[in-house]
């Protein structure tokens, strides 16, 4: 199985679906379903119950929702969205590139 070209952290741009054109921080990844959680889209709101025990309020509460890695593109600090290619450095460590402008994406 292939490792996910996204990472925690990372900001990202919605690019299809309800939220397109909305950034966002991911906050989650789910390599195995092909998907991701990003901060402030798909929210989707969740019934819970109360639980004194948990100090967990009851209500109505809204979440973010996963989100499929292809409706997602990674943003480059300098040209905005892009794609990943992977590199090795000099001392044999893999990164990953910015496919534009060719920066380092790892920090």
């Amino acid at each position: 199985m292939k490792g996910l070209d996204i990472r925690k952290n990372d900001t990202v741009r919605v690019m299809a679906g309800r939220d397109k054109g909305k950034e966002g921080r991911v906050l989650e990844v789910e390599p195995r379903q092909n998907r991701l959680y990003v901060e402030h889209v798909n929210i989707i709101k969740r019934h819970t119950r109360p639980n004194p025990a948990k100090q967990i309020r009851g209500g109505i509460l809204d979440k973010e929702g996963p989100i499929h890695v292809s409706n997602v593109a990674l943003i480059c600090g300098d040209c905005g969205p892009t794609r990943v290619q992977h590199r090795q450095t000099a001392e044999g460590k893999k990164v990953r590139v910015c496919a534009k402008c060719e920066q380092v994406l790892d920090r």
